[in-house]
């Protein structure tokens, strides 16, 4: 009875949807959100988000590496991300001896602030609205292809003429489906520096058994440095190089959260897909999540069994066990939520009112066309090119079988030397480039791990995927091996070089004509090519073709759905362009007889405190801080505020965004989503959507008087108790 009566509350909620629900571009939200924002209590102008040739908060907002967001909180270039953001550069700066990930790190001085080699930070400097010159040229009688062809120089031409004499990067995107375009216009960043993050015990309190969970105890928090110029533009690592001047950077609040306060998170949230039809939706959650869930349940079981043996594995392992239970346990409560929510069913009952609407009218029917009719059509001869192409990725794609994934990477140097005409300057620059990716793979790999992966995947590709799309050594396990997979991989391992980091080396060292034979010779990389082949032949081109048939009907759809809903606010689909979300800090109750409250403190880290799992180590001087009461003015009620809930529709790529107050104050950083709401990139509900963050006050407290690196409060604005 009780989903039935959730099911009943929020199967109209999505298609009548308020402003909380979206993420909206900063630019246009004068349009329409700020009259609802301020009545939610936001004190400022939509001028103070955004705004091109005045400061304002979008120059306070970083793009932090590729995937992830930061904020700037100091006038010398100190930024905030998320500790989890920060994890794959802290692992390449750690060693055994230094392990910052284990035990975090503090520099006493900027001397003492570590370069991260390939870490980039990026500003957007301004955006635009530049949809009819992209669309010049365009028009309905023309051929798809003859379409993108013309979208794409046209792109071109806007990007090169928008940075032309300039040191910035530009990028056009689409929005709702290719019907809208935005330039971007951004300063990139090459000398980002680490200066402080917490220890894991801290940073990474709860690990992967919290990860998607509420509630919460994580200090989850890195700080970093932007360096420039001496005229303050992005410029490559230098040791003359200056802490960045932002033209505006986020006051930090010390007066903590209410339940019913105003909450705005700005971000570059990555992907979601809140328009697609109810048979992407079933797609997903009937047959891809699943297969994907159970490649995936294998790797981290084996992965697990290790680490919890060898300390060196566990910090060789650190990021690519998350990178592979992130979405892993994203994707069960992915399917979970739409379950419980029938999340099929609703977006089915709205189709049914469309699709009503349309044909009600003979014009919309000739404007239109069968629109669900086509869609389902076509999702069902996606769907087992969808489940292959996704299948293959986790196989020798990046959370693959590393062995066979670093194998291929020689593909490039070996069609570089077998050219009629060699171009040597290109073949020692491929030569380089591997030398440095050997480094990296070798230094954080595990032959024992990736054998027992790679026996499991194998013996898993063989039962899942159909005929076709088998790679032909199966049948040599099969026939050779009599199904022998222990064996063959055995023969594998002993007989290629790509194990082995000395051989590698000397292989690149060596590599001329004759060695393109032997490459293609050895069993690793003959593999991966028959992996390969079949993935680009007989499932990416197809699965290619049929995505493009369906984005051209997404661009007919989403112009239908908003004739025929035009009380609607559409906002656009993420796309890791900067955005902006309200809401309200609100606790919530995800089924009968469970209460959340919309806070946690230090006492929940102390009492989930287990000295024999990892996830639940609390550090002594944590510990020695908290009995003793020593909490400063970070204390509330006896304790120490740790983390919040609040209404905000996030997606990945908002990790590390900042969460402002109604002034435009940082009170936290957002980090995660809660499990039972994770479904909002495809279906947002207000009732269960909720997304977590690191209290503010707790980053200071942990600044403070956990790490004594207060002086770095001198450069900050904190306002507050």
């Amino acid at each position: 009875m009780l989903r039935l009566v959730v099911l009943l509350i929020v199967a109209v909620l999505p298609f009548n949807s308020g402003a909380r629900e979206g993420m909206w571009l900063p630019m246009l939200i004068d349009d329409f959100n700020i009259g609802e924002m301020q009545e939610m209590g936001f004190k400022l102008s939509a001028a103070d988000v955004y705004t091109v040739n005045a400061a304002s908060m979008k120059d306070a907002v970083v793009r932090f590496g590729n995937g992830c967001t930061g904020g700037v909180i100091s006038a010398e270039g100190l930024i905030i991300t998320n500790n989890h953001c920060a994890n794959s550069a802290i692992q390449k700066l750690s060693s055994i001896e230094n392990d910052y990930l284990t035990a975090g790190f503090w520099a006493s001085s900027r001397e003492e602030e570590l370069p991260n080699e390939g870490l980039t930070v990026s500003i957007l400097r301004s955006m635009e609205d530049v949809t009819a010159i992209v669309l010049s040229g365009v028009n309905d009688s023309i051929r798809e292809s003859a379409r993108q062809r013309i979208i794409a120089s046209n792109i071109d031409s806007i990007s090169n003429n928008a940075v032309k004499d300039l040191h910035y990067q530009a990028v056009v995107e689409p929005f709702y489906s290719g019907n809208r375009y935005y330039l971007f216009v951004y300063e990139v960043f090459k000398d980002i520096r680490l200066v402080g993050t917490p220890p894991a015990g801290i940073g990474d309190f709860g690990g992967e058994s919290d990860n998607w969970m509420w509630p919460r105890h994580t200090g989850d928090f890195a700080l970093f440095r932007i360096y420039a110029d001496e005229s303050n533009r992005a410029a490559d690592f230098s040791p003359t190089n200056v802490p960045y001047k932002p033209a505006h950077y986020f006051p930090v609040s010390l007066e903590g959260v209410e339940e019913g306060d105003f909450a705005m998170v700005l971000g570059f949230p990555a992907k979601t897909s809140q328009y697609v039809p109810s048979y992407h939706v079933s797609m997903l959650a009937d047959l891809v999540y699943p297969k994907m869930i159970e490649l995936r349940d294998a790797k981290l079981d084996i992965m697990d069994r290790h680490i919890v043996q060898d300390q060196k594995i566990r910090l060789q392992y650190a990021a690519k066990h998350s990178a592979v239970a992130n979405s892993f346990k994203r994707w069960k409560g992915e399917i979970r939520g739409l379950k419980m929510l029938g999340g099929v069913d609703m977006k089915q009952q709205y189709e049914a009112g469309f699709n009503t609407w349309l044909n009600s009218d003979s014009m919309r029917i000739v404007s239109y066309g069968n629109i669900l009719s086509e869609y389902s059509k076509l999702y069902k001869a996606l769907s087992k090119y969808r489940l292959a192409h996704d299948y293959m990725l986790e196989l020798i794609g990046y959370t693959g079988i590393e062995t066979l994934k670093f194998a291929g990477s020689f593909e490039r140097l070996a069609t570089l030397v077998d050219a009629e005409e060699v171009d040597e300057d290109a073949v020692e620059m491929e030569k380089l480039h591997l030398r440095e990716q050997a480094e990296k793979h070798f230094k954080d790999f595990s032959r024992a791990i990736d054998m027992e992966i790679c026996i499991s995947m194998f013996e898993m590709m063989e039962m899942d995927l159909p005929q076709e799309f088998r790679p032909s050594f199966l049948s040599i396990i099969k026939n050779q091996y009599k199904g022998d997979y222990s064996s063959f991989v055995k023969a594998l391992f002993d007989n290629t070089l790509f194990d082995k980091h000395n051989d590698v080396s000397k292989f690149i060292d060596k590599f001329d004509k004759r060695k393109v034979k032997e490459l293609k010779a050895d069993l690793a990389f003959a593999i991966y090519t028959d992996m390969r082949n079949i993935y680009y032949k007989d499932i990416n081109s197809r699965y290619i073709r049929i995505n493009s048939r369906i984005d051209s009907l997404n661009r007919v759809y989403i112009n239908a759905l908003m004739e025929y809903d035009k009380e609607r606010h559409f906002y656009p689909d993420a796309n890791s362009t900067l955005r902006l979300s309200y809401g309200e800090v609100m606790g919530y109750e995800p089924s009968d007889g469970i209460v959340y409250s919309y806070f946690t403190t230090l006492d929940g880290v102390i009492e989930k405190e287990d000295p024999d799992n990892y996830d639940y180590r609390v550090p002594e001087k944590l510990k020695e801080l908290y009995h003793a009461g020593d909490f400063g003015q970070y204390g509330m009620g006896g304790t120490v505020p740790v983390c919040f809930v609040s209404t905000n529709h996030t997606t990945g790529g908002n990790s590390g965004s900042p969460v402002l107050n109604d002034r435009g104050e940082l009170i936290g950083l957002n980090f995660d989503r809660a499990w039972d709401g994770i479904m909002s990139d495809m279906i947002f509900n207000p009732h269960l959507s909720r997304n977590i963050s690191v209290n503010m006050r707790y980053v200071l407290f942990i600044i403070d008087k956990y790490a004594g690196s207060a002086y770095l409060f001198d450069e900050m604005t904190i306002v507050g108790d």
